[in-house]
């Protein structure tokens, strides 16, 4: 709540003139979708400005992308909720709804909105691969699965990049989170993550 607002009252000179969303930020994609994309919160100057999650944003800009190299995205460009993007076969949501403050979600708001990401799960049924963007994303997903009934197991399932888990009907993915600092600093490439992606559809 603090965060959406704060960026709201002062945003950016560069969107000094746009009308911020600055509310909790709902998933997005087709609704029948087998492939679900999972990250961590909305971004700032992002989701929290545009009302779509990875909208406005250079991680958007490289998540969208690669769904588009994959044949998930109808478009590489995700700049606003009217850009014409669709998807086909997967959706994209947050495990924390609001941009949190510092643009760093806690394990406090990850728990409370964990309720509503399980009830964003129940009404994908199609669902069978599920991309996390990142370690908190991972662990979000786990407890997701676990409140609605999955056995997580022991071991409790690492994350990686490249990493993979079998919980009920998904096949979990995991994949270093399309943040400039991973992507800036060459932690995380192009076919890093269209290998992910390669290997999600290969599930499906």
């Amino acid at each position: 709540m603090r965060c959406r607002e704060a960026a709201a009252a002062d945003p950016p000179r560069r969107f000094r003139d746009e009308d911020y969303w600055a509310r909790p930020v709902p998933g997005f994609g087709d609704p029948r979708a087998r492939l679900l994309v999972v990250g961590l919160a909305p971004a700032a100057h992002g989701g929290n400005r545009t009302g779509r999650v990875f909208t406005g944003d250079r991680s958007g800009d490289w998540l969208y992308g690669a769904l588009h190299r994959a044949g998930f995205a109808s478009q590489a460009a995700s700049t606003a909720r009217d850009d014409g993007l669709v998807l086909t076969d997967a959706y994209v949501a947050c495990i924390v709804r609001c941009a949190p403050p510092g643009n760093k979600p806690t394990p406090t708001e990850r728990d409370r909105c964990l309720p509503f990401f399980g009830r964003e799960l129940a009404l994908l049924p199609n669902l069978r691969a599920i991309v996390a963007l990142g370690a908190f994303a991972w662990d979000g997903f786990l407890l997701a699965a676990a409140q609605l009934g999955h056995r997580v197991g022991t071991p409790r399932p690492k994350f990686a990049h490249g990493a993979t888990a079998t919980l009920g009907p998904w096949r979990l993915f995991g994949s270093y989170h399309v943040s400039q600092q991973n992507t800036f600093t060459g932690r995380l490439t192009e076919p890093m993550l269209d290998a992910v992606f390669t290997a999600a559809k290969r599930a499906l």
